[in-house]
């Protein structure tokens, strides 16, 4: 920190109370300046020889036969003028950053120029201000930072302006020529000034200067931001890391402090000049997860349409990029509910519209940077599937949450963004739990965004035993698997030892399965083993898969009850699931559909390991009638 000696008597000001100040000498005191509720008795000699507002009004109290001078609009008040007073009396007077701003205003006002006085006052604070404030980096914020309390009057000498272009500039140089003093806090490094010794460099880091600035007040701030912006020669990621900074310098933690009527109209304006210096890059900056809190502050805080506008334009860039954490936002209105799922909804609908329109540019092209720009969109496109399922999941739990809000956002993600449905069918599952009253219209047409073609394995083993699911659900999911099942053995085995599976099926499921996490309740005990007991080819039998056909699985040499119960049963073939009596009701209505042979029995009495021949023709047979949906329970052995 900078300092200046001004003057060379000793210091004869003492204090005569809280409100007094006086001179000790022996001449007595002629005059008593009154600035605000201070009284300074005075000299009028010094006093007149340099300042001519005192001339002034000492002539016009001369004039009323009175020694009291009266000021009350003094900038600085009493310890401006103090010093000002000290320096016409010669007195040593030490100038400082804290207060050369007050002593500059009161010296202006007093009009202590050089007509007045060679070498006054006035023109010895300007030199202090241009030679050591100016050029160093603290003084300069701790001196912009005092003149806040002094405007207009620091703003007509242009004290501001000066300090915030010094500040500008010191930012905008090369970090290895920085040789000032700063603070750098961040991932435990505190340095007070930066030392260059003989023979090595030291060398600042790029953001040396984001931590000084937050210091200032957030007008102060936006005035200097915007300066370094300015000057074009900072990073849009810089600048955002400041922003960063800032906010999280000056924005409570808790919500009640944010939303407090005290702080209620600060911290807005905090919000939106954040908002307003963001990067003009929208893509690059600042992070995903920095704009969705400002978002959620400016929701709490009542910040206006614009700048909610902005903020989600500039996030719809790199939605994929967020948590589901960082998607729930509340609601604005008690009445939408917990989280604002209409704003995720328009998010949603904002990022799938600027990947339709990359994706209808200039990819026809098949060069390296079109491919890899191509799987970018594809890689986030992805993203965003798992996003919206998480969000889905977590939402679903809200008892406000309306159904069509749920569906409108579940279809607003592209059919590509879910290779496997594992997600959505979560999320269904949790809205039907949650909402036990939705009727069989809702309920239908909500899992009818479920493709069960899509479900890995462990969803399908928990939709079996979903009693919350429609029984046409499950029956498709049954059914499907054993599809699978039965076209995965006509593809040769990848070896013929006792880790054999069908390679195209593991292929194609993979890498889908992989990204999409496993659900907590997921039924890991129910298939722990994925072979049967015994010996031979019975060994090795899989989920997906056997040597037989799907005839020779379900409809083989045994009868059905022989497979679901006896060796090669169909608990074997799902690693120790026993489908009991609900799932055998529904083969019984399902392969009742299919046709019978002779004396009323059903194909599966055949002795062939063959699939049925196409010529037999179904028996009038009706099948049992089910029961009502909430009696129809099954268990695990």
């Amino acid at each position: 920190m900078k300092f200046m000696k001004l003057g060379s008597k000793p210091d004869a000001f003492q204090s005569g109370g809280a409100d007094v100040r006086l001179v000790v000498s022996d001449l007595a005191t002629d005059v008593i300046v009154h600035i605000g509720e201070v009284r300074f008795y005075l000299h009028k000699f010094p006093l007149l020889s340099k300042s001519s507002k005192l001339q002034k009004l000492v002539l016009k109290a001369t004039e009323k036969g009175t020694d009291d001078v009266h000021i009350d609009d003094l900038p600085g008040g009493a310890k401006g003028f103090e010093i000002c007073a000290k320096f016409c009396y010669g007195m040593v007077v030490t100038l400082s950053p804290h207060n050369v701003v007050a002593a500059r205003c009161a010296a202006e006002y007093l009009g202590m120029t050089e007509e007045m006085d060679k070498g006054n006052l006035i023109f010895k604070i300007e030199v202090f201000i241009n030679s050591s404030i100016l050029r160093s980096w603290k003084d300069s914020i701790i001196v912009l930072q005092s003149t806040k309390a002094l405007l207009p009057w620091s703003e007509e000498l242009k004290v501001v302006g000066r300090c915030i272009d010094a500040i500008a500039s010191k930012t905008s140089v090369d970090p290895a020529n920085v040789s000032w003093s700063y603070s750098y806090n961040k991932k435990g490094v505190a340095c007070t000034e930066i030392i260059e010794p003989a023979g090595k460099t030291s060398v600042a880091p790029k953001d040396w200067w984001v931590e000084d600035l937050c210091e200032l007040d957030v007008d102060l701030y936006k005035r200097v931001m915007v300066a370094i912006k300015s000057k074009g020669r900072m990073s849009p990621d810089l600048i955002g890391e400041a922003l960063k900074a800032y906010a999280v310098r000056w924005l409570p933690d808790s919500y009640d402090a944010l939303v407090a009527d005290d702080y209620m109209r600060r911290n807005q304006c905090l919000v939106e000049t954040i908002i307003w210096l963001l990067p003009s890059d929208k893509s690059s900056g600042c992070s995903c997860r920095f704009l969705l809190k400002l978002l959620k502050v400016a929701i709490l805080v009542g910040s206006g349409d614009h700048v909610k506008e902005e903020l989600m334009r500039r996030i719809s860039f790199q939605l994929h990029k967020a948590s589901v954490k960082d998607l729930l936002l509340p609601a604005a209105e008690p009445s939408d509910g917990i989280h604002d799922v209409r704003l995720v909804h328009n998010l949603v609908q904002r990022f799938v519209a600027r990947t339709a329109l990359s994706h209808n540019g200039d990819f026809v092209e098949k060069s390296d940077e079109k491919m890899i720009e191509l799987n970018f969109e594809q890689e986030s496109t992805l993203a965003l599937g798992e996003l919206v399922d998480g969000y889905l999941s977590e939402v679903a739990a809200d008892p406000d949450l309306e159904f069509s809000t749920f569906v409108e956002l579940a279809t607003a993600v592209p059919e590509a963004a879910r290779p496997v449905h594992d997600g959505l069918y979560y999320a269904v599952d949790a809205y039907i739990k949650e909402h036990p009253n939705i009727n069989k219209a809702d309920k239908k047409k909500i899992c009818g965004l479920i493709d069960v073609k899509k479900l890995s394995t462990d969803a399908c083993v928990h939709a079996t035993q979903n009693d919350r699911l429609p029984l046409r659900v499950v029956v498709q999911v049954l059914f499907f698997q054993q599809l699978r099942a039965g076209s995965s053995s006509a593809v040769p085995l990848t070896d013929g030892g006792e880790n054999a599976c069908a390679k195209p099926a593991q292929e194609q499921s993979e890498h889908c399965e992989r990204r999409i996490p496993r659900h907590p309740n997921k039924l890991d005990k129910q298939v722990t083993g994925l072979s049967a007991g015994g010996e031979g080819e019975d060994r090795h039998v899989e989920l997906r898969g056997g040597r037989n056909s799907f005839k020779d699985q379900v409809v083989g040499r045994n009868s059905f009850k022989d497979q679901v119960v006896g060796r090669n049963s169909f608990k074997d073939q799902l690693g120790g699931l026993l489908l009991q009596s609900r799932s055998r009701r529904i083969f019984d209505k399902l392969w009742s559909s299919k046709g019978h042979g002779e004396n009323g029995k059903g194909s599966e009495t055949s002795g062939s390991s063959q699939s049925p021949p196409s010529t037999a023709k179904p028996t009038e047979v009706k099948p049992s009638p089910l029961p009502p949906l909430r009696n129809r329970r099954y268990s695990v052995s």
